[in-house]
């Protein structure tokens, strides 16, 4: 600002008074004041070379979600293998299916102590690492059924691989996202994170595709082929992982202050140390980043529950991740076959051609919802696409019953109940699927992020439990009737977040500790500021509008 000008600011302290002594513009912003005045001061470009290096980092965080949806949509769709089934003397529904699903979650649950210490203590690239190398190991026991001596083995074996995967998916599937939202730029961490979670359906229709191109070779080989395949990812992060930067956030913490400085300045400031992004970034360090926290003691979860403030935020990640799970997208991701089964549509290259075109479907929609998360905000995405689900699911229970009860006659109530599963993939897809490894991570603080995601990682393997022990026993016994189930819960759910959930677009990281010391954060994060803005893009005073 000139001298001229702050002499002419002299006693005007208003964003209106700035704005008629012609020293501001005013602009109406909805987020933090200093994240605002770093955008207008230096705009991140795509046209940066650390930008696409950046990403190319981050895209190893992605993978861990690759992890995850590979096996998420492998055991359902091996369901539909009889190849599969006959070798191991199971079936796509009842206590089978439900027993050998849950393994994962088990294994899931007893990982969960281990989440926060391991990925805290050795960094968040260590976590990735020691995940991937438990879901290689699960990868191999599975693979190796086929040398089992007898079925009764062969069962137990696969059994032991599934706990194994999840114990390792439980940190891996932490570790990734954490490392993402604190590695990314401020600018783009919105929008790249909502892009991670999306990487679920990479894995999804790999496994879905490796399901039904092993159709095609019949024999035992049509479900070792997907079961070796699940090594690719995991293998890929072991390899690369070290070739990538450690989170600053984990490196200012642990005294390491130069190195995250040097971090900062070369990916999110191009080099120059005096980049808005690279001071912000710093003082925020300083101001909120505790390097004595309970992080650094692998025992001591008082951070979660000290205050009130860190308890709202704990409630919002778990309520956020177990309400993911229970839209009833999970009956739809682990058995799908025995939905299929209740609409008519039986037979294994049927069941696999709609397993696979139903996770390219949703893929294609969630890439769509994740550029929004910045543009709508992440309050209104989630509100939107429950509301869908409970409006689809309305439809699925519609059109399977009239199916049903014609005497599974009426072809077109089956296709109708086709289409409504399809529809409530897109709508979940759009609104939720992109939220879930951006929105648990972003609502937590430093000192509790990776503790809390253990928690959030309990919250998601409860919720499987449900899934994978409830619904295809469910199916089994009174079929299309589980799904008004769905009906009421989306509803419920629906109050639940409109309520409790705040907004987190247009912020850092830090800042978000503001908005849950409110007393009420909802609120807080939806009053909109009018801001008076020089020139060089400097807030000289901010109100709420």
């Amino acid at each position: 600002m000139s001298s001229m000008q702050e002499e002419k600011r002299e006693g005007i302290t208003t964003v209106e008074q700035l704005a008629e002594a012609n020293i501001a513009n005013i602009k109406i912003i909805k987020g933090s004041e200093v994240y605002a005045e770093a955008l207008l001061k230096e705009k991140p470009s795509l046209a940066s070379a650390a930008t696409w290096q950046l990403i190319g980092c981050l895209l190893l965080g992605c993978f861990c979600q690759t992890v995850n949806g590979f096996d998420g949509s492998l055991f359902g769709g091996l369901t539909a293998n009889s190849h599969f089934l006959d070798y191991f003397h199971g079936s796509n529904s009842g206590n089978w299916a439900a027993l050998n699903s849950a393994m994962y979650q088990i294994g899931s649950v007893c990982g969960l102590p281990f989440v926060g210490p391991a990925i805290d203590t050795w960094g968040r690239r260590a976590g990735m690492v020691i995940g991937s190398i438990l879901i290689i190991l699960g990868c191999i026991l599975n693979g190796l059924t086929l040398y089992a001596p007898n079925w009764h083995q062969a069962l137990s074996q696969l059994q032991g691989g599934r706990f194994l995967l999840g114990f390792g998916v439980s940190i891996v599937s932490a570790a990734g996202p954490i490392y993402v939202v604190e590695t990314a730029h401020p600018a783009w961490r919105g929008i790249i994170t909502a892009y991670c979670n999306t990487f679920w359906f990479v894995g999804s229709i790999l496994a879905s595709g490796s399901v039904r191109g092993g159709l095609n070779l019949g024999g035992n080989i049509s479900w070792q082929l997907p079961i070796w395949l699940q090594l690719v990812f995991p293998g890929l992060i072991v390899l690369f992982v070290w070739l990538i930067p450690e989170s600053p956030r984990w490196l200012f913490v642990h005294n390491k202050r130069t190195q995250a400085i040097d971090t900062l300045t070369r990916w999110h400031g191009n080099g120059n140390p005096e980049s808005p992004w690279v001071k912000l970034q710093i003082a925020e360090y300083e101001d909120f980043l505790n390097t004595e926290g309970t992080d650094k003691k692998f025992w001591n979860y008082r951070a979660l529950f000290a205050t009130r403030a860190s308890r709202y935020r704990l409630a919002c990640n778990c309520i956020f991740a177990i309400f993911a799970q229970w839209a009833g997208n999970g009956v739809l991701t682990y058995f799908l076959p025995a939905v299929l089964d209740t609409a008519g549509y039986k037979g294994d290259v049927t069941q696999a051609n709609i397993n696979l075109a139903y996770a390219c479907f949703q893929f294609a929609f969630a890439l769509f919802g994740a550029a929004f998360v910045d543009k709508v905000g992440r309050r209104w995405m989630m509100l939107g696409s429950m509301a869908s689900c409970c409006v689809m699911w309305i439809g699925v229970t519609t059109s399977t019953a009239i199916f049903s009860n014609s005497g599974e006659t009426n072809t077109s109530a089956a296709k109708a109940t086709v289409a409504c599963i399809f529809l409530f993939g897109a709508v979940f897809s759009v609104g939720i699927t992109p939220l879930q490894a951006l929105y648990p991570v972003e609502v937590l603080s430093f000192e509790m992020r990776a503790k809390g995601m253990g928690f959030s990682s309990l919250a998601v393997a409860v919720g499987g439990l449900l899934n994978q022990f409830a619904w295809p026993i469910s199916l089994a016994k009174i079929g299309w009737h589980t799904y008004i189930v769905f009906i009421i819960w989306d509803a419920f759910q629906w109050v639940i977040w409109y309520f409790l959930m705040p907004e987190t677009k247009n912020r850092t990281l830090e800042e978000l500790d503001k908005i849950f010391e409110a007393k009420n954060p909802v609120k807080a994060s939806l009053v909109p500021h009018k801001v008076a803005v020089d020139k060089e893009g400097t807030v000289l005073a901010s109100e709420e509008a």
